[in-house]
């Protein structure tokens, strides 16, 4: 192995058993990269993995791991592989021949590749550098820290921890996990002055200790954005999924004033993804963190603000203003609106369920709970997309995954490469036909009663994990007696609200609604809370930039 100097800058590493390619591909990296970054070479995967130990030993940052494919003894995929257990942030390349293309795309569920690179990578300029820009940009916002300076103390079966590790997480807000049942976070629970009945606790870096934190508290704590930078804009978006970040990069990049208001944390149910393949523009996938991660950053860089627990209680038009009010009391207001606020799941129907909430049974990915479903037997509840993307995830350390969909087959909610995808998973098991009747457990989930719906059939069956992706709930009841929507409380707009010719009552304009038009002129809606709409991610993101065109030509006429 040789490496560029030995000053402590981070590292990006290429490992390639042909001393050719490995001489050449670090000449191009230190070309671009070598003033800022360390460039470290190696000519096998088990030379470069102990240099990563002797790396993270010293405490060196590593951002970008690049390797070949086709390696003897250790192949690319491979290194990664355990590459991640030692530094699980750093980005992950493949260096592949175009033969091998259909091996990379593969390996995208076993080491979340973020990029798989064609060779020839020449010229540089237009094929390696890009994407390395890209990698680097991303690694430099996201959890690369080795020691996070913010400690969470809680208990694995604390439905309020498990909360608050989701919120962070989420977030992308570094932090340390400590078991209130350890040593150490017994020993940091003292030094707190806390005797372990109320968490979880929180450490800030100043070593304030938050028990119990409320998430406005925690988010303000822990360096995100709660309170407006100003009282009036052009655009206020409310909600932070897909079809909100794409509302607030469509409205600050063309100049107009966007805050967008997010309750909990960007990227909404698709945030919450383990991969999202059918996604245009990203043939090997992408996960929901990624791909939000990427579209915060872009909205922050046009000069969207965004505003994270806050919670949203009421919208009222005052002559050309549009006024949100929030949950404390205050309020901000805007010349317009966009209603991106997106689903929920609903609840399990089951005895038990609420109850043990948190304490084993979960609504949707919970991504932050799947390192501790390793060898255990996990239950997912739905056949939609969501409960495929969970199921292939969770398969990876999971004993077990059974997926539990009411339905006949999953073909009528799921698509058509997820079902391939768990056909040929053996450790997927999909039971159709079958609900969950009853949760058990004392203190957190223990046994699930799975009931048969055409024979009747129950059994009971030993369960410490059930994640739940059932239905759509719209986060729509703010809105009761404020905007028209339909019985299930998903809100209409546009032709929805004139069936008959006529506009909705009250409505004083001489033109009927614009196609993402509420019922309050000048207030819109876009994504999954809309009335009929597609519920893909791809089609929520269109809807945020159309709501923006439309917003565009209302204030132009207004």
């Amino acid at each position: 192995m040789t490496q560029a100097t030995e000053t402590p800058r981070t590292v990006i590493m290429t490992v390639d058993d042909d001393p050719g390619v490995s001489r050449a591909v670090a000449r191009d990296l230190r070309r671009r990269y070598g003033a800022s970054y360390r460039i470290v070479r190696a000519e096998s995967g088990e030379s470069a993995l102990q240099a990563l130990r002797e790396l993270k030993l010293r405490g060196d940052l590593v951002a970008v791991l690049m390797a070949d494919h086709r390696m003897p003894q250790m192949n690319g995929i491979e290194f990664l592989e355990q590459a991640m257990d030692i530094y699980p942030s750093a980005r992950r390349v493949l260096l592949t021949a175009y033969a091998d293309t259909n091996a990379a795309i593969d390996a995208i569920n076993v080491v979340d590749l973020d990029h798989y690179l064609l060779k020839p990578w020449d010229p540089p300029g237009e094929k390696l550098y890009p994407v390395l820009d890209d990698l680097l940009q991303a690694w430099h916002t996201g959890d690369h820290r080795p020691a996070p300076s913010i400690k969470l103390i809680g208990h694995r079966w604390s439905a309020q921890s498990s909360e608050t590790r989701e919120f962070l997480a989420r977030n992308q807000v570094p932090y340390r996990w400590y078991s209130a049942d350890e040593p150490e976070g017994q020993r940091l629970l003292s030094a707190a002055g806390q005797d372990g009945q109320r968490l979880p606790v929180v450490i800030t870096p100043d070593g304030t200790p938050l028990v119990e934190p409320d998430t406005r508290d925690l988010a303000a704590r822990v360096g995100l954005a709660t309170t407006p930078a100003t009282d009036f804009y052009d655009l206020i978006v409310i909600g932070g999924g897909p079809a909100g970040l794409g509302a607030a990069v469509y409205g600050a990049s063309e100049g107009l004033r966007t805050v967008l208001v997010e309750r909990s944390a960007t990227g909404g149910q698709a945030g919450q993804s383990s991969r999202i393949e059918n996604y245009l523009g990203f043939p090997d996938g992408v996960s929901g963190g990624q791909l939000t991660d990427r579209a915060r950053r872009q909205a922050a860089k046009f000069g969207a603000e965004i505003l994270t627990a806050r919670e949203v209680t009421g919208l009222e038009a005052n002559g050309a203003a549009r006024i949100v009010r929030f949950s404390d009391g205050s309020a901000i207001a805007a010349h317009s609106v966009i209603l991106a606020t997106g689903v929920s799941y609903r609840q399990l129907p089951a005895p038990g369920a609420d109850e043990l909430t948190g304490r084993g049974v979960f609504y949707g990915s919970a991504l932050t709970e799947a390192a501790s479903c390793e060898g255990h037997d996990v239950y997912i509840v739905g056949g939609a997309n969501s409960a495929g993307q969970a199921a292939m995830y969770l398969e990876r350390n999971a004993k077990s995954v059974t997926l539990l969909v009411r339905g006949s087959s999953l073909t009528a909610s799921m698509s058509h490469y997820l079902i391939q995808q768990i056909e040929q998973t053996p450790n997927i098991q999909v039971r159709c036909g079958t609900v969950v009747e009853a949760a058990h457990g004392s203190g957190h989930l223990q046994k699930l009663t799975l009931r048969d719906t055409q024979t009747g059939r129950s059994e009971l069956v030993d369960a410490q994990w059930l994640f739940v992706f059932i239905g759509a709930a719209p986060r729509t009841d703010w809105l009761n007696g404020t905007v028209l929507r339909d019985k299930r409380g998903f809100i209409l707009a546009g032709p929805d609200l004139t069936p008959d010719g006529r506009p909705p009552a009250n409505w004083e304009l001489d033109r009927p609604p614009y196609h993402l038009e509420t019922s309050i002129p000048g207030v819109f809606v876009a994504g999954d809370a809309r009335a009929e709409s597609a519920k893909r991610v791809a089609s929520a993101v269109g809807e945020g930039a159309m709501a923006v065109m439309l917003v565009h030509r209302y204030l132009e006429q207004s």
